[in-house]
């Protein structure tokens, strides 16, 4: 007789090609969703869509105490901004549901007795007091083959008792009845064959009476098995319950509908060691949630990527190389590019460092890529409600000389919004390096150079402005650095006969007069 391993590996050679795709993203509602999860969600997405297959979307909410009003909503709306659909699901429609597993109680019922029925699971009646009493008389205790025996429970008390203890109304918890002595082989598309010994299994919860819930370990694996889960793809963290999932399907005859696993690796703190945590973005200024997420229980506000001005594109684009490579020098990709590259085993097993300064850069390029239609009607509105009033083509004249200069389009307005206000202050540093002695004389003289000129483009100013400097042997440095202080305020901007022509004649010559004034 074949052992449960070979099963598991000649299932997934012969009849794994054969069953379709199906994978799912199953978030907690207990606050905003943190980016790590967003990624899990994105690997999932490509999966499934490179291979035909079905996303499903699931709630898990079987904790009743940690739930957190409007976070369910908050994480839908994260998908759409990001452009990641889910095929069926809360919200989504789909025949396999209800897919929130508060609504699903009776459903996880049915198989709890069937796995005490089978002598499978068993029920607990230790109180967490008598747990605590017996961490604290067994170093490194837990529930296992070990200990069981000295405890409350369906295998140590008579059955009559244990019926009068349930009738009767004492709370308790079905716990999994592990089996010593044996291998348990997981199969991981990303870390190849995990072999784990059930003696450091311990008997975990599967349900609790006090709320009529399972725990994730069940209901997760009777979700997965009636959905039609094909592929489990999460991350890291849920390797050691691996093991234990697997064992469940054993236990209920389900080895035909083994999904395959998948662990990613964890998202690593910019700096330092252990995985990446809110705290981190906080200390150094970045979002770890892709929306603005307001907690209704503190009242905290804590920043997202949509607010703080990053296009979806660049997340998704950003968040798909975190621990993922397609073997090439290529870093941006559309969506469609990345369903067609992802291969789930080029997944790296070791953790991924969040530099989310490449994030930075990726929104920076996302600009770049953007028509300079696209990124006007987002800096329109940013002028509009600083008094703007010049016209939309003037502001697309602006953004088409300065996007290159950006990495966010908030970052327009304080860099050219000399194109639209007068300067009114002289940036003191600038004044001192670039207004040199004869800078008034000189740029007087310019002003009636400038009078002169008819065609006020570009190329009308620069030729004629460019032959009197050479006559005149001034230093061209020394003239464009004091014109651009006149015109702008301070050191910066696009190239000099750019900022007059789309100034103008007439407001080119105001502010330069108005700068010999204050400057002297």
């Amino acid at each position: 007789m074949r052992n449960f391993a070979e099963i598991y590996r000649i299932y997934h050679i012969n009849i794994m090609a054969e069953r379709r795709v199906r994978v799912r993203f199953a978030p907690s509602p207990t606050g905003a969703l943190h980016i790590g999860g967003v990624r899990t969600a994105l690997y999932n997405y490509l999966f499934a869509r490179q291979h035909g297959g079905d996303l499903v979307f699931r709630i898990e909410d079987t904790d009743s105490n940690r739930f957190v009003p409007g976070a369910e909503e908050y994480i839908i709306e994260s998908f759409k901004w990001l452009g990641i659909q889910f095929d069926e699901g809360v919200s989504f429609g789909g025949d396999k549901g209800p897919y929130r597993q508060s609504e699903r109680r009776d459903i996880y019922k049915h198989y709890v007795k069937q796995l005490l029925d089978a002598g499978k699971a068993y029920i607990a009646f230790d109180t967490p007091e008598e747990l605590d009493a017996k961490r604290s008389e067994l170093p490194n205790f837990q529930y296992d083959a070990s200990t069981r025996g000295m405890m409350r429970n369906s295998l140590t008390l008579p059955a009559d008792e244990v019926q009068r203890l349930v009738d009767g109304g004492q709370q308790y918890v079905v716990r999994f009845l592990i089996e010593p002595g044996r291998e348990v082989l997981v199969n991981d598309l990303i870390r190849g064959e995990v072999r784990v010994k059930t003696d450091i299994l311990d008997d975990k919860v599967l349900y609790k009476s006090a709320d009529q819930l399972p725990t994730y370990h069940l209901a997760n694996i009777v979700d997965d098995h009636l959905m039609e889960i094909s592929h489990v793809i999460r991350g890291e963290e849920w390797l050691p319950s691996a093991p234990l999932h697997v064992l469940l399907y054993e236990a209920f005859g389900w080895e035909d509908t083994m999904p395959r696993f998948a662990h990613l690796p964890l998202l690593l703190k910019p700096d330092g060691k252990g995985k990446l945590s809110k705290r981190d973005g906080d200390r150094l200024g970045f979002p770890v949630f892709p929306l603005e997420w307001h907690d209704p229980k503190t009242g905290d506000v804590s920043s997202g990527y949509r607010e703080s001005g990053y296009f979806p594109e660049a997340v998704i684009n950003f968040l798909a190389l975190l621990g993922w490579n397609p073997g090439t020098e290529q870093e941006l990709f559309t969506l469609d590019e990345l369903v067609q590259l992802f291969d789930i085993s080029k997944c790296s097993k070791a953790g991924a460092r969040f530099a989310y300064e490449k994030g930075i850069w990726f929104n920076h390029e996302y600009i770049l890529k953007k028509s300079n239609e696209e990124i006007a009607a987002l800096f329109e509105p940013i002028c509009r409600a600083n008094g703007v009033t010049e016209s939309s083509e003037r502001i697309l004249q602006v953004t088409a000389m300065m996007k290159d200069r950006v990495s966010f389009v908030r970052e327009l307005w304080p860099l050219c919004s000399f194109f639209f206000v007068a300067p009114t202050e002289y940036d003191e540093k600038t004044r001192k390096k670039r207004w040199k002695e004869d800078s008034a004389r000189q740029l007087a003289e310019l002003i009636g150079v400038l009078e002169q000129i008819e065609d006020f483009s570009v190329s009308g100013q620069e030729a004629v402005v460019e032959r009197w400097i050479e006559e005149k042997e001034y230093k061209l440095g020394n003239i464009m650095n004091a014109w651009r202080l006149t015109l702008v305020g301070e050191g910066k901007g696009p190239g000099m006969f750019d900022i007059s022509a789309f100034l103008g004649k007439e407001e080119t010559i105001r502010r330069m007069k108005r700068a010999i004034e204050v400057l002297g």
